[in-house]
């Protein structure tokens, strides 16, 4: 394999660094992986300036010259990006002759992906602010750059904040790769607009939008960033503007000339989502032989083709972006076939022929730091390294950890591919679709070249002659699913468009990067499911609409009925965005109907790079209102509204029983399971469909939820989160998951919970009262935390502030460490003779505080501000000024105590560890008392602070990471930067916008199919992806459990209906009388109304009573005027005694 061969050889091979996907690429990068081959040297290109090439020879930017003159963005919103940006371009990368930034042209080998045209100096990505006047005078063809701050993706440094979700799914080295990459996207319809969206998001160096069409009324149908005004004009040239203000950092221009073999050199990834198949071939061919990878993308109708080619060696970094698998040793064998055993049993999680090093092992030091060594798993817990006879006697100890090894993918052209296709399957139940569909998308372009138009909607005439077209072309076809394409592939879907579209753009950044597996080679998709029953020719006829191309697939009627729905979308997130831009498209709520949203948060910068309707002058507007503006945009024809709550109990008066009642269905775009649950729950009592979707890094999922037909989300959960053990984190740490935890459980203590405490001490004047009354130890904890925060740690100014920091730092990572040592010495050892300090259990060291190391300056620094925050006391953000307090401060000798308890067993988890059965110790409750009394009224303002991850101004993430990293010191355990610090500390979840795109594509499919009433489950598909591997599953909904009493079916769906106003005994006999039950036990919420068990007094005290009355006085709370209906749970007896399960109780208020 030469050096032209391996994926942007300038750029560093990436460095070593689950279901959150936080790995960054191997360690083992093309350097590595090719040291013992011979390089080809390959002829540099000669260095040129793009804006004066060589007399007599066109600029490689510029074919064409002034022939066909392209649109650039106009730059108006970019002065603030700039000012923004944390990169900058260096010096060496200006061009001498006209001080712009150099472009030189990339060299190029067959087969494989780019390598720079300058070795071991990444390419910059567009012109600094300051040249873009001098860029806009050039005459060229290529516009100049749409932004002026492109720059600003540089291999060198990455924008972490507008990244930051991103980076978790790619990490850094990958967008590094991404950011020296040009790309360009022909055909901006639908699908290229949804395709150049994503990449532009992705961030990569520049993207060339490409069309020769102008705009039509039937491209609105999906063409998003179109609009009535562009009708008539060039489609990319009308969309450059909007795309561009999508990333600042990624060169965005317009281009309507010819694809010449001249222009396409110049690009690493060149996508065509509207070219005749002609082009195509000729396109493909030619980026084959010059190492350019090309997708070819059609959407069709409910129909979609992809393909790719990436060249005939293809080096993929990482396959499937999982975090590294690392586990612990308790055994490795001397022998031939060694054998190397898991600690405790562990299931390791290895694969055959896995990647692996070793760190920490104790006697087989020779594995300490190894080249990765090829595996053979030999069970869960076993694996074999091979011979180890040469190696010295295993002791104890060792840390294995997995390798991400590059591999080599070959691609066919084109031209054999289309011969001997392999298929992405996309689903199961489907095995002949893409056989059939490959053929019948040749036909189609047959049929367009023979007939000079496309396929009439809905036409039999047409669909007959395309139907032999494709079975001359390959006769075991599925003429059903031919004939079905050859009726609706005149036509064009926006939620299509956003699911291929996302897959499309997906595939374009692993192009770019070297990250994830790539399609091989083929995917056909289909949703025939959607498809009505019965489509008369004449409803599908254009009528001059913006949704014409979706009229030809679903006809006129069908079209009326989207604009009456009211559905009801719950955030406006990534996903709520893009929910929101489809329904728009296809015009859910342009009639008589109405999208709602709500979403209580503020757009942060974080957001933007996922949010897409969201740009950097609304940073702090709500994201509800700010989205619901942008989609009016984009179809001034639908009825949105927006609203900036939080949907839960408190809001019910808003979001009630008459509210839901009203609505067609609802679309969840929620980010945790207690407001999906809550959503749900919400719609099984009001008796309206679903739809759920959520994504986690390239991994998404669509599930929808049907009344009376399928379970609700609530019918399955996910397995809970494992915990870590109260004793791991207070004393036995061994990875860095563990000091992060900790970190932010002395965050929460020491500025959240001890300021809380004592705020609302100042506050509250039952405070004490309430607290007394607490169960076991509690009430001395809050008090003791109480006298913390007021006498023992209350500083006067920021000098006290510096001098408690300064005894906290002293106390956590030496004192502590010191009593723990004295409590279990390094050479203690187990009642079984075996060393205490092994396997899990790390020796830790006791640290040395020095004010000259920045780690510990940095702990004392943050500590001390967000002390002096939580206090009202000015700041000192001078970290000199910090340090010289520090030095005056004199910090006093700890001795080890005798008799001190610590945890030793992981019998206590963070999530169970309950004090409520220790006695308290009311000598101390009685002594803290007198103390705090004795600080009378106090006049003093104590603020806890709210842990913010995203703000970098705030020092929350500063505390952190120094607390989290000074405590991995203390255990010998490697570091992690502040990056991954944020991930696991701040439970980030990855997120990127060419998952969210197809998953929500894929929702509004399903929504589109709920809105023409279909009752059968073989209609409705839930879906899983991971677009890493890259994986598609769809399945039938399962349906909805089936229980019985007395020979009734019911299902969650079903209630029994009663008509209030009745009494308790009343209600109580109704069901005696009408359904032959006896209620022994009666409930609302967590309130028990009545039982069998009940005292008789409270049953005569009760049955008298109204229900309305009986809920008033048990649940001491008042029955809303909102409120039109009450839910009561019943435990009930049959006829013979025995407990049978039935309904719940919708009970209707007079």
């Amino acid at each position: 394999m030469s050096s032209a061969e391996i994926i942007d050889q300038s750029v560093e091979p990436p460095a070593s660094k689950k279901r959150k996907l936080t790995s960054t690429t191997s360690p083992q990068g093309a350097g590595a992986a090719d040291k013992d081959q011979t390089h080809a040297q390959e002829p540099q290109p000669q260095k040129r300036c793009q804006c004066h090439p060589p007399q007599g020879e066109a600029s490689t930017s510029a074919p064409g010259a002034a022939a066909t003159p392209p649109t650039s963005a106009p730059n108006s919103s970019n002065s603030n990006a700039s000012a923004d940006s944390t990169i900058q371009l260096s010096s060496s990368s200006v061009c001498p002759s006209c001080s712009q930034p150099e472009s030189s042209s990339p060299a190029r080998a067959k087969g494989g992906a780019v390598a720079d045209s300058v070795a071991n100096r990444p390419r910059t990505s567009g012109l600094s602010s300051s040249s873009s006047s001098a860029a806009a005078s050039e005459t060229i063809t290529m516009a100049a750059t749409a932004n002026n701050s492109s720059g600003a993706n540089s291999a060198a440094e990455i924008d972490e904040a507008l990244y930051s979700r991103q980076l978790y799914v790619l990490g850094h080295d990958a967008m590094r790769r991404m950011a020296t990459s040009d790309v360009l996207v022909s055909g901006l319809g639908g699908l290229g607009v949804e395709v150049a969206k994503n990449i532009i998001l992705g961030g990569v160096k520049s993207i060339t939008l490409h069309d020769k069409a102008v705009c039509t009324i039937r491209d609105l149908a999906s063409q998003f960033y179109l609009t009535k005004a562009d009708v008539g004009k060039n489609r990319a040239e009308a969309s450059c503007s909007q795309l561009s203000e999508l990333n600042s950092y990624v060169r965005t221009t317009a281009y309507t000339g010819d694809l010449t073999e001249d222009f396409l050199k110049k690009f690493r990834v060149i996508v065509l989502t509207a070219s005749p198949l002609a082009e195509q071939r000729r396109i493909a061919k030619f980026a084959h032989e010059n190492g350019i990878a090309v997708i070819l993308a059609e959407t069709r109708g409910v129909f979609a083709k992809v393909f790719c080619d990436f060249g005939e060696n293809f080096t993929i970094y990482d396959a499937n972006g999982a975090q590294p698998i690392t586990t612990m040793i308790a055994g490795i064998t001397q022998e031939a076939e060694s054998i190397v055993t898991c600690l405790d049993e562990t299931r390791h999680g290895f694969e055959d022929g896995d990647y692996v090093t070793f760190a920490e092992v104790q006697g087989m030091t020779e594995l300490n730091g190894c080249d990765p060594i090829k595996i053979k798993v030999l069970g869960p817990y076993t694996f074999s390294i091979g011979d180890t006879t040469n190696f010295s006697e295993y002791i104890r100890g060792g840390i294995v950890t997995q390798v991400k090894m590059p591999k080599t993918l070959n691609f066919k052209s084109y031209e054999e591919a289309d011969k001997d296709p392999s298929f992405l399957m996309s689903d199961f139940a489907k095995f002949d679709y893409p056989s059939s569909l490959h053929s019948a998308y040749t036909a189609l372009h047959q049929f367009i070249e023979a007939e000079g138009r496309e396929p009439k909607p809905w036409n039999e005439e047409d669909a007959n002659k395309l139907l032999e077209l494709t079975k001359a072309l390959n006769a075991d076809i599925n003429e059903g699913v031919v004939k079905t394409f050859a009726k609706t592939c005149c036509g064009n879907l926006c939620p299509i468009d956003a699911s291929i579209g996302g897959i499309v753009a997906q595939e374009v950044l692993k192009a770019c990067s070297g990250k994830f597996t790539p399609i091989h080679q083929f995917l056909y998709y289909d949703a025939v499911e959607c498809l009505p029953e019965n489509v008369a020719e004449e409803d599908c006829q254009p009528i001059g609409s913006r949704y014409d191309a979706q009229i030809a697939i679903f006809g006129k009627q069908f079209q009326e009925k989207l604009g009456n729905l009211r559905y009801f979308i719950v955030g406006a997130g990534a996903i709520g965005c893009e929910l929101l831009k489809n329904f728009a498209m296809i015009g859910i709520g342009a009639g008589n109907g109405e999208i709602i949203i709500t979403d209580m948060d503020l757009i942060e910068k974080s957001n933007l790079n996922r949010q897409f309707l969201f740009r950097p002058h609304d940073v702090q507007k709500p994201k509800a209102v700010t989205a619901a503006a942008a989609v009016k945009r984009m179809n001034e024809e639908v009825n949105v509204t927006a609203y900036e709550l939080r949907v839960g109990v408190e809001t019910e008066k808003v979001f009630s029983e008459e509210f839901f009642g009203k609505l067609d269905g609802v679309a969840n775009a929620l980010d945790n399971v207690d407001a999906r649950i809550y959503m749900d729950r919400k719609c099984v009592f009001n008796r309206i469909p679903l739809v759920d979707s959520g994504t986690l890094g390239t991994m998404g999922n669509v599930q929808v939820i049907i009344p009376f037909l399928t379970e609700s989300y609530s019918s399955s959960q996910d397995p809970p989160e494992k915990s870590i053990p109260i004793c791991t984190l207070k004393n036995f740490p061994n990875a860095i998951e563990h000091t992060l935890q900790w970190a932010r459980d002395v965050f929460e203590g020491v500025f959240v919970q001890h300021a809380e405490n004592a705020s609302q001490y100042i506050s509250d004047p039952t405070f004490i009262e309430r607290i007394l009354k607490l169960p076991g130890v509690q009430p001395l904890e809050i008090l003791e935390s109480v006298k913390t925060a007021l006498i023992d740690d209350k500083p006067k100014d920021i000098t006290d502030c510096v001098k408690w920091a300064r005894n906290h730092w002293e106390d956590q990572y030496s004192n502590q460490i010191k009593q723990l040592l004295y409590n279990f010495p390094p050479d203690q050892l187990t009642s079984s003779g075996q060393p205490f300090w092994s396997g899990p259990k790390r020796c830790p060291e006791p640290l040395v505080y020095n004010v000259n190391d920045p780690l510990h300056l940095d702990y004392v620094y943050a500590a001390a501000n967000l002390k002096a925050e939580v206090y009202g006391i000015p700041q000192v953000r001078d970290r000199q000024k910090v340090a010289e307090i520090v030095s005056n401060i004199k910090v006093p000798m700890f001795i080890p105590k005798s008799g001190v308890k610590i945890e030793v067993t992981e019998g206590s988890t963070n999530n169970t560890f309950d004090h409520s059965n220790e006695e308290i110790d009311q000598d101390r409750v009685n002594k803290i008392l007198t103390e705090l009394a004795s600080l009378g009224k106090l006049d003093v303002r104590i603020k806890p602070l709210e842990f913010e991850k995203d703000d970098d101004t705030n020092l929350h993430m500063d505390f952190i990471v120094a607390s989290s990293n000074l405590r991995a010191a203390n255990y010998k355990i490697p570091p992690a930067d502040r990056h991954k610090s944020k991930l696991i500390a701040g439970k980030i979840i990855p997120a990127i916008a060419t998952a969210t795109s197809v998953v929500s594509g894929f929702a509004v499919l399903e929504i589109m199919k709920l809105s023409q009433g279909f009752k059968t489950l073989d209609r409705y598909k839930n879906g899983f992806l991971n677009l890493a591997l890259p994986f598609m599953a769809f399945s039938e909904p399962l349906q909805a459990d089936k229980q019985t009493f007395y020979g009734k079916e019911w299902t969650l769906w079903d209630r029994f209906e009663v008509q209030g106003e009745m009494t308790l005994c009343e209600f109580l006999d109704y069901f005696k009388n009408e359904h032959n039950l006896k209620i022994t036990m009666l409930s609302q919420g967590v309130v028990m109304l009545y039982s069998f068990f009940m005292s008789k007094a409270k049953c005569a005290e009760r049955l008298p009573l109204t229900m309305t009355e009986v809920v008033r006085r048990v649940s001491k709370k008042p029955i809303e005027s909102h409120e039109r209906s009450l839910v009561f749970e019943i435990c009930c007896n049959d006829e013979d005694g025995n407990d049978i399960e039935v309904p719940y109780v919708r009970y209707t208020l007079p």
